[in-house]
C-alpha cells in the first residue's frame, strides 16, 4: 500500500497465513478424533486428495457443522475463512467461540460485497499460494431446503489464478445432525463425507474471462451433485432483497462471484 508520507512507494507485506499453531495443532489431534469417535462419520474417497501442493475443497453447504466435518474427514489439514465476528467475542464465551475456529483451521474475514469480497478473495488466495488448502462452498449460503443451488464463479476464479486443483465434496446429512436453528448437533444422526476425483479446469481459459469461470463452476457444480445426489435447485441462493434496489439487482442478469 502507497503512504502518502512518503516520496515513494512503501508496499505493506501481507502477514502469512499461520500453517499450523497451537490451538489448530490441538483441534487436529486432539479434538478432530475425539470427533470422529463421537459422530462416526461415514469418509470415501480420501485417496483423492493430493497430501501436497493448494489444494481447493469445493463443498455443498448444508448445516454450520459443514465446517467441522470436512477437517475432521480430509486426510490433511483444510483451512475456511468465517465470520469475523466470532473472534471477537468478548469473555470466556468470546475466548471459547475464538479458540473453537482457530481449532478447526477458521481465519476471520468480513463477509459483504465489493471491497469486503475482494479481501475475502484475496486472503483465500494467499492460503493457497502457500500450498495449503482451502474449503470453500460454492453456493456460498446454507440451504434452508436441502435442494442444490447455482455455483458462484468466486471458486472457479480462484482455481483458474492459482492452479490449484478442485476437489469436490458431496455432504451427506449434516442437516440432519445439526438443522438450521439448533444449538447442539444430534448424536442419533451420521454424516457422509464423500471426496470427489480432482478437478483440473484451466482448459476452460484464464481467470480474467468470464465465460471460463462460469464454464469451470459448472463442472464444480455437476461434480458436487454426483456426490451429494441433492435435487438441483437450478437457481442461485439468493439472501433476502433488502430494499427495492436491491431486489431489483437480484432479477438483473450479472454474474455471481
Amino acid at each position: 500500500m502507497t503512504s502518502a508520507d512518503h516520496p515513494e512507494p512503501v508496499e505493506a507485506e501481507p502477514a502469512p497465513i499461520r500453517e499450523v499453531g497451537a490451538t489448530y495443532a490441538l483441534g487436529r489431534f486432539v479434538v478432530a478424533p475425539l470427533a470422529r469417535m463421537v459422530y462416526r462419520p461415514r469418509v470415501e474417497g480420501r485417496e483423492n486428495v493430493p497430501r501436497t501442493g493448494p489444494v481447493i475443497f469445493a463443498s455443498n453447504h448444508l448445516s454450520f457443522i459443514d465446517s467441522v466435518a470436512i477437517p475432521v474427514a480430509a486426510p490433511r489439514p483444510v483451512h475456511f475463512l468465517a465470520k469475523s465476528s466470532y473472534f471477537e467475542g468478548k469473555g470466556l464465551g468470546g475466548w471459547l467461540t475464538r479458540e473453537f475456529f482457530l481449532a478447526i483451521g477458521a481465519s476471520p474475514v468480513r463477509r459483504g460485497a465489493g471491497q469486503a469480497a475482494l479481501d475475502a478473495l484475496d486472503q483465500q488466495r494467499r492460503i493457497l499460494d502457500e500450498g495449503l488448502a482451502v474449503a470453500l462452498y460454492p453456493e456460498g449460503t446454507r440451504s434452508l431446503d436441502g435442494r442444490l443451488y447455482k455455483g458462484r464463479t468466486g471458486v472457479a476464479f480462484l482455481a483458474l489464478q492459482t492452479g490449484a486443483p478442485v476437489v469436490p465434496v458431496g455432504l451427506v446429512g449434516t442437516d440432519k445432525v445439526m438443522p438450521v436453528g439448533a444449538k447442539f448437533p444430534s448424536l442419533r444422526e451420521r454424516v457422509t463425507v464423500r471426496f470427489g476425483m480432482p478437478l483440473e479446469l484451466s482448459h476452460h481459459g484464464p481467470a480474467n474471462s468470464g465465460r471460463a469461470r462460469r464454464l469451470a463452476t459448472d463442472d464444480i457444480m455437476r461434480a458436487i451433485h454426483d456426490l451429494s445426489g441433492q435435487e438441483l435447485a437450478n437457481v442461485y441462493n439468493e439472501t433476502p432483497a433488502q430494499g427495492a434496489v436491491e431486489r431489483i439487482r437480484q432479477v438483473l442478469p450479472h454474474e455471481r462471484r
